[in-house]
This record gives structure tokens, sequence and C-alpha cells, in this order.
């Protein structure tokens, strides 16, 4: 059973009586697992390519099963990561800043890898700053930098950078297999398996503070959106909240957490490649009322200087997408993504 974190371990806005309580929540309940899970399901041990090809096709997410990674590891990392976030604020926030966000870097109130918490944390009382942001703080953990982060000085952080690496070297054996098995469904050369670059995975741990409030929905966990990477693999805990969007549809389907599966996302820059005939899967998290939500992310994504070709885009490496990202979001305060590089598109 999880246990109730203590509210001085989330940042100030998501604590009970601020003025948190008086905004708007967009709740979840819980899950009903005897329902049938609509998401596709590949397991790794023998992908089956026709199969994997409908799903990339037509739904842009998977259920992964049979992937290879011992469940002691799941439970210790799970129960690290809660450790951690429950430091009390005040210690984790002075925590993190002691240390390169290179290396390690904690962020909340965004998705981004920005401390966009800050123009909460020094002040802000107008409850549209509150709306602006989303219900989630996290940790940001590069992958290939393992000898160069010193944590010694720092026995939690240590510890749980030891789990981190252990789990994100699975999760590279994960995530080519799978990168493999689609090049081959989309007939693509080797040049192309050169394409995903386990030098750039990383990983996002997230938590999703209970949001206190029975007030109808209009805050998420994590806004509607996609993400830029080649694959994304999250792994959730027992808590529901993960919506995803079956474009054939027009629909947002739960999905749901299994015990020992993992949830794989196509990201934008698998779209890309595949020439618009696999999708980038738009999806958003629900806040809960009574419990908080812990899930394990990861990235990975081409080169920075890796130029992706295709009929469908103007020739483009992953950096000029990151930058042009980062520029929309500054100046329109939103994500435009691969429309930016469609060939005759004027944006």
């Amino acid at each position: 059973m999880q246990q109730s974190p203590s509210p001085q371990s989330y940042p100030p806005c998501f604590r009970p009586n601020h003025l948190s309580d008086q905004i708007h929540h967009n709740h979840v309940t819980e899950t009903n697992h005897q329902h049938e899970d609509p998401l596709p399901i590949i397991d790794l041990s023998r992908i089956d390519l026709p199969k994997l090809n409908d799903a990339c096709t037509n739904w842009g997410i998977f259920r992964l099963i049979n992937h290879g990674i011992p469940s002691n590891l799941l439970s210790e990392l799970h129960e690290h990561t809660v450790r951690v976030f429950d430091l009390e604020f005040e210690s984790k926030r002075n925590l993190f800043a002691s240390i390169p966000t290179s290396e390690l870097s904690y962020f909340w109130g965004t998705a981004a890898l920005t401390p966009a918490g800050d123009a909460l944390y020094k002040g802000s009382n107008r409850e549209d700053d509150f709306k602006n942001h989303n219900w989630v703080e996290g940790l940001n953990v590069p992958l290939n930098r393992s000898e160069q982060v010193q944590l010694h000085q720092h026995p939690l952080l240590h510890d749980f950078r030891i789990k981190i690496e252990e789990y994100g070297a699975h999760q590279t054996r994960i995530a080519k297999s799978i990168f493999d098995a689609m090049l081959q469904n989309l007939k693509l050369g080797e040049a192309d398996e050169c394409c995903l670059s386990p030098s750039t995975g990383l990983l996002r741990v997230y938590r999703y503070p209970r949001c206190f409030s029975d007030n109808p929905p209009k805050v998420w966990g994590l806004d509607v959106h996609t993400d830029s990477s080649l694959v994304t693999i999250l792994n959730q805990d027992e808590v529901g909240g993960l919506q995803i969007h079956y474009e054939k549809d027009d629909v947002w389907i739960d999905a749901k957490p299994i015990p020992n599966t993992l949830v794989v996302h196509l990201g934008d820059m698998m779209q890309a490649i595949s020439d618009d005939k696999y999708k980038s899967v738009k999806h958003r998290v629900r806040v809960h009322r009574d419990k908080e939500r812990i899930s394990i992310g990861y990235f990975v994504f081409p080169e920075d200087d890796y130029v992706i070709r295709s009929s469908t885009y103007r020739p483009f490496t992953y950096s000029d997408f990151r930058t042009q990202v980062q520029y929309d979001i500054k100046t329109f305060g939103a994500k435009v993504g691969l429309s930016r590089f469609k060939l005759n598109e004027d944006l």
C-alpha cells in the first residue's frame, strides 16, 4: 500500500490549504483492471513484426511484455524514487542546486527541463500563474555521464543513481531491439540504424502529487503533447492517469497500469524517419485526488548532427528540431513540432 507523503515534501503550491485548493484539477479515479486493455501488446522475447507494424501505424503506442527487466530492480528503483521525492522540499531543492544540472537536475511545475516552478515559489499569487503550470515534479537524469557523476557525498542520491544506471542499461537494450524491428518493417537500410544513439538516452523520473481538491477539472499533471524522441519507454506505478489519443476514433483512452509491463510511445523523430507512416502519439496525464503517482520515462534520440531525410520533411537535424521547439515555446507558449519542417509548409 502506498504511504501518504509529507505535505512538506511537495513544492509549496501543491500543498493543502494553498491557492492550489482554489483552482480546478483534472482528477482520475481508480482504474478498473477487469476491463480489457485496449493497447496493442508486443512480446519482446519474440517480436511479431506485422503486429508491431500495425501498432506503430494505427496507435503509435503499445504495451511491452517479457522485457527482461528483473522485478526486484523495478521495485527497488521505485522505493529509491519515493525516498528521494519524500525529502522536504527546501532540502530537496537545495540538494539538487548543489549538483551540476548536466548530471542530475530537479524540476517542478513544468514538464520542461527548466525550473519554471521557481516563478511560483518566489511569491506569485495569481490563479492564472498556477493554471499555466503542470501538477508535477521530477528529475532529469542523463545516462551518458555515469563516470563523471560524483554523488558519494549524497548517499541517498548515490544509491539512487546506481539503480538508475542499471535500469538505464536495460532500457538501452530494449529500445535498440524495438527500433531495429521497426526499421525492418519500414525497410530502411543500415545507415538508418545509426539514427538511434544510445549516448543520448536519458531518464525523467516524475512524481504527480495528490491534488487535494474536489473541483471540476482544469489543471493537468501533464498537458497534451507528443514526445520529441525516437522512442519513449514508460514504467508506471499502480496509480492510473496516463491517457493516449487514439486518432482513428478521435477518443482519449486510459493506458492503465498493469504489473510487469512497460508502455512504449513513438516520438516525433520516429514519425519523421518513417515518412509519417508511424505516429507520434498524443498523450496527457491526469492528476489523482487521493494518491500520488510515480512514473519513469526513458527517452532516446538521434545524435544532434544526424540529418533526418524523408519525402515528407525538409532535411533537418535533431538539434534543429530542438532549437525550433525551444523557440516556439518561448514565443508562442507551446510546441509546434514536426509541422515546422514539412515540405511547402509556411508557418
